[in-house]
């Protein structure tokens, strides 16, 4: 009796669970902060391209004259997806784009599978262990050009996208450019921002909330990937078909109480802020003009797997690309096509206001629900007063961490380095064997 019961249970909750319920409290998104996603989309799709296509550049919204630098599965010698570095002078950015996984590259299954629960930490949490190596090795690449072009251009922001995989790793790189920034001249924390699309999950939930400010999640409907705690190589290991697996996790999370979740610190989250791209409605397959909703959750933040035949679909990056800029259009009409008051005027321009009040409305909302390690936040929105207060921060997090989880915090990028990489007997550096 008591397995029907549960059975009805999931049932109940797992079938009927939709993604608008995921986000169907947050505050709606303007065109002026999500207008990044669509061309950001368009640069990954670029990286996506063939390293061996004879296909003049150009394309995809890539101005050949712009673009700093390409690398390739061979230059990277398979530390992390192939990148570009690409001046973006219309809009005043400075882009690192990342691809995703590639099902025909070991070396991406490689990064993929360099994860056990609790094994990377970082900044007094947890991450992906892979994920962080590949950040590590792409800082340490293009480091000196990424300074160059900071310093040659001050006006401009320093952006970090990827896809899939390289959502992951763009994430892990923007908060060692954040933890590291004499590296790249001192650059300000408020200039540093990063775009996840389709996202990993790949940070503790103290970490996804204290880099809000500077980590955005992309998410497009049903997107299987931002809800799997399964981890990726036990899914592509098994026996199982990723559908059968998502729907053997859907029942497994139905049964786990939430707030069991969050106490644990190592379980991985999607990071930062998030924008939730809606656009079909329960119990049908039609699309609807989308809606974009965004937030800076603690509690709720994508937990539950969406059975749905579009979980895998929405995971492409065509589709996100193509319903992000479908949003940003739509937005931009409403806003002409309508008279708004001066006040709600006033307000919509100012996103980074709003911002900064559901940045550490989330901090406080963590330290009420006992998430190890959150913080009060910073006084200024992306910004500290001064190194003291950044340092009381850290101290506090010292307090109440073991000394092997310390070292994590060092504060020079050769001591991480040190920490994640070994010298082999030719002088090269090669990954640490854990």
């Amino acid at each position: 009796m008591d397995i029907l019961v549960a059975c009805a249970c999931w049932v109940w909750k797992g079938c009927l669970h939709t993604a608008g319920h995921d986000s169907k409290t947050w505050d709606l998104a303007i065109a002026e902060e999500f207008e990044p996603v669509p061309r950001l989309c368009r640069y990954i799709s670029y990286v996506y391209k063939d390293d061996s296509s004879t296909e003049p550049p150009g394309g995809y919204g890539v101005n050949p004259d712009w673009l700093v630098l390409r690398r390739t599965y061979k230059e990277t010698e398979g530390r992390v997806p192939p990148y570009i570095l690409y001046i973006d002078r219309d809009h005043d950015d400075i882009v690192l784009a990342i691809r995703g996984l590639n099902l025909a590259k070991p070396s991406d299954y490689a990064v993929l599978f360099d994860n056990r629960l609790g094994k990377g930490v970082f900044d007094e949490g947890y991450v992906h262990n892979g994920l962080l190596k590949a950040a590590g090795w792409v800082l340490d690449a293009e480091c000196e050009v990424l300074r160059e072009l900071v310093e040659r251009y001050p006006n401009y922001s320093l952006t970090f996208a990827g896809h899939s995989l390289g959502s992951g790793v763009a994430a892990m790189l923007s908060m060692l450019v954040v933890q590291n920034r004499e590296r790249l001249g001192n650059i300000e924390r408020k200039r540093v921002r990063c775009y996840a699309i389709a996202p990993a999950r790949c940070m503790s939930l103290n970490l996804a909330v204290r880099y809000a400010d500077v980590i955005n999640s992309v998410v497009l409907q049903d997107d299987f990937l931002p809800r799997t705690v399964t981890p990726l190589e036990a899914i592509s290991k098994s026996g199982f078909g990723l559908r059968d697996l998502l729907s053997l996790s859907c029942m497994r999370d139905t049964c786990i109480p939430e707030e069991k979740m969050l106490k644990d610190p190592r379980r991985l989250y999607a990071p930062g802020r998030l924008y939730h791209i809606v656009e079909r409605k329960p119990f049908t397959m039609r699309r609807f003009p989308p809606v974009v909703r965004t937030a800076v959750p603690v509690d709720g933040r994508f937990e539950h797997t969406v059975l749905s035949c579009n979980a895998i679909s929405d995971h492409a990056i065509f589709w996100i690309e193509k319903e992000a800029q479908l949003a940003v259009n739509l937005m931009r009409e409403k806003d002409t096509s309508m008279e708004v008051p001066a006040k709600q005027i006033m307000e919509r321009q100012e996103p980074l206001t709003r911002h900064s009040q559901e940045y550490e409305a989330a901090l406080q909302r963590a330290k009420t629900l006992d998430v190890p390690h959150a913080f009060t936040p910073p006084s200024q929105y992306g910004t500290f007063h001064e190194e003291g207060e950044e340092s009381s921060r850290r101290s506090q997090a010292e307090s109440s961490f073991s000394p092997t989880n310390r070292n994590a915090v060092d504060k020079t990028w050769d001591a991480l380095i040190e920490r994640l990489f070994d010298t082999n007997e030719h002088g090269r550096i090669v990954i640490k064997k854990q």
